[in-house]
C-alpha cells in the first residue's frame, strides 16, 4: 500500500520582504500550484491517500478567497486527502474548517481528521490522527494517543498522523507537547502503528531508529534555515517496513550567504557575478551579510549590482553593518571642486572617518557626491 505524505502548506503566508504587487502574489500562488503538483505525483504512484500532517493554512484567519483557492487545488487531487489541524490552524471554536467557506465548498473526497479514532481507508488500512485542538496544547499528543491504541491485528496496517516538534531534534526541553520518540519506536515496535506521519518541521527528516518516522516537510520552502524544504513524501508500506521517497515539487527557494567579504573590486565582481549566475531569479530570495571595507566608488558600484539584483529577483535582503565605507582620494580625483564646495566635501571627508550616526551620514553623502558627479555628462 502507497500513500503521499506531505505537511506544512500554510497557505496564506505573507513575507514581509516580498513586494506586495509581485512577489508576494507569485509566492502565494506557487503554494497552491504545489497542491496540484503533489496531486500529479499522488496519481502517478498511484497513492491511495493523500495525508496533510498539521498546519494545512497559515492561520484560522485567513480571508476566504484563501480558503476557496485552497479547496479549489484540493479538487484536483486524484485521492483521498486527510487533514490534520495543527499549531497554525488548530481545530478552535474559531477553527477555519469550521468556517462556512469551508464546510460548504469542501471536495467530498477532503477529511478534516477531528478526533483521535482510527478511520478504516479499506480493510486491512487504517489511518488515526492527534489534531491539535489550541496552539499550545499542554501533553505530548502523539504519544498519549500511540499508547492507547491497541496492537494491530495481522493483515492490518495502521498510519499515524501528528504534528509538532519530537524530543530528539527539539531543544525545547520543557514544552509538554514535545513528542516522545522513545515512546513512538516502542509503539511502533508493539504493532500499535507502522508508520507514524509528522509535519511541523519544515525540512524532510528521517527521525528515530525504525526509518518509520518521518516529517514530509513544506512543499514549497518558507525561510533560509530549512535544509532539505520542497518535498512530499510517496510511501510504501507493509507490516514489516517502509520505504520512503522523497519526490520534489517545490520552485522556490531561499539562499543565505553567511559572510560576504569585500575589500577589492574583485569581490564585488565576484559577488555581481554570483548574483547574475542565480537561475530561476523571479522564484529565488537571496539575503546577504556583507563585512569589510570599501570605497566610495566600490560601494556605489556594489549598490548599483544590488539595485539591478533586486530588479530580477524575488527579494534581496542585505545586513550590511559590518560593511565600512571609507573614501579615499581616488574617489575624488575626477571630481572638480573648489572653495565652499570643496571645504564642504573636506567636512564630509572628515566626518566619514567617525563612527556612528555622524560617520554613516556622512559617508551615505559622499557615497551620493560620487555617483552624481559619474553621471554627469
Amino acid at each position: 500500500m502507497r500513500i503521499l505524505h506531505t505537511a506544512d502548506w500554510q497557505l496564506g503566508m505573507t513575507r514581509h520582504f516580498l513586494s506586495e504587487d509581485d512577489a508576494q502574489p507569485k509566492f502565494t500562488q506557487a503554494r497552491f500550484e504545489a497542491i496540484r503538483a503533489l496531486g500529479r505525483v499522488a496519481g502517478e504512484e498511484r497513492c491511495e491517500a493523500v495525508v496533510v500532517s498539521g498546519d494545512v493554512f497559515e492561520s484560522n484567519q485567513v480571508d476566504r478567497r484563501t480558503v476557496m483557492r485552497a479547496l479549489d487545488a484540493l479538487a484536483e487531487v486524484p485521492a483521498p486527502v486527510f487533514l490534520l489541524p495543527g499549531n497554525h490552524d488548530p481545530l478552535d471554536a474559531g477553527s477555519v474548517y469550521r468556517s462556512r467557506a469551508f464546510v460548504d465548498h469542501r471536495p467530498a473526497h477532503v477529511t478534516v481528521l477531528e478526533g483521535e479514532t482510527p478511520l478504516t481507508l479499506r480493510p486491512g488500512l487504517e489511518l488515526v490522527g492527534a489534531p491539535w485542538t489550541s496552539k499550545r496544547p499542554l501533553r505530548d499528543l502523539v504519544g498519549g494517543l500511540v499508547q492507547e491504541l491497541p496492537p494491530c491485528p495481522p493483515g492490518l496496517v495502521r498510519i499515524c498522523v501528528g504534528h509538532g516538534g519530537v524530543s530528539a531534534l527539539s531543544g525545547a526541553r520543557d514544552d509538554p507537547a514535545q513528542i516522545d520518540i522513545a515512546g513512538v519506536e516502542r509503539a511502533i515496535a508493539e504493532g500499535r502503528i507502522h508508520f507514524l506521519a509528522l509535519g511541523d518541521r519544515h525540512s524532510t527528516t528521517s527521525v528515530g531508529k525504525s526509518g518509520r518516522v518521518w516529517y514530509a516537510g513544506t512543499p514549497e520552502p518558507t525561510d533560509y534555515d530549512e535544509v532539505d524544504p520542497g518535498n512530499v513524501l510517496v510511501v510504501e508500506l507493509g507490516p514489516d517496513g517502509a520505504k520512503v521517497t522523497p519526490r520534489q515539487v517545490g520552485r522556490w527557494r531561499f539562499t543565505m550567504r553567511e559572510r560576504v567579504d569585500l575589500a577589492s573590486v574583485e569581490d564585488v565582481v565576484a559577488l555581481e557575478e554570483w548574483l547574475g549566475a542565480l537561475d530561476a531569479k523571479d522564484r529565488t530570495i537571496v539575503k546577504l551579510r556583507l563585512a569589510g571595507q570599501l570605497s566610495l566608488q566600490l560601494r556605489a558600484r556594489l549598490d548599483e549590482a544590488l539595485h539591478h539584483a533586486r530588479e530580477l529577483l524575488a527579494a534581496v535582503e542585505v545586513c550590511d553593518a559590518a560593511l565600512v565605507t571609507v573614501p579615499d582620494d581616488h574617489d575624488f580625483s575626477q571630481i572638480e571642486l573648489a572653495g565652499f564646495a570643496r571645504a564642504g566635501v573636506d567636512a564630509l571627508r572628515a566626518a566619514a572617518r567617525t563612527e556612528g550616526d555622524v560617520g554613516a551620514t556622512a559617508r551615505d553623502a559622499l557615497a551620493l557626491l560620487v555617483r552624481l558627479a559619474e553621471a554627469k555628462p
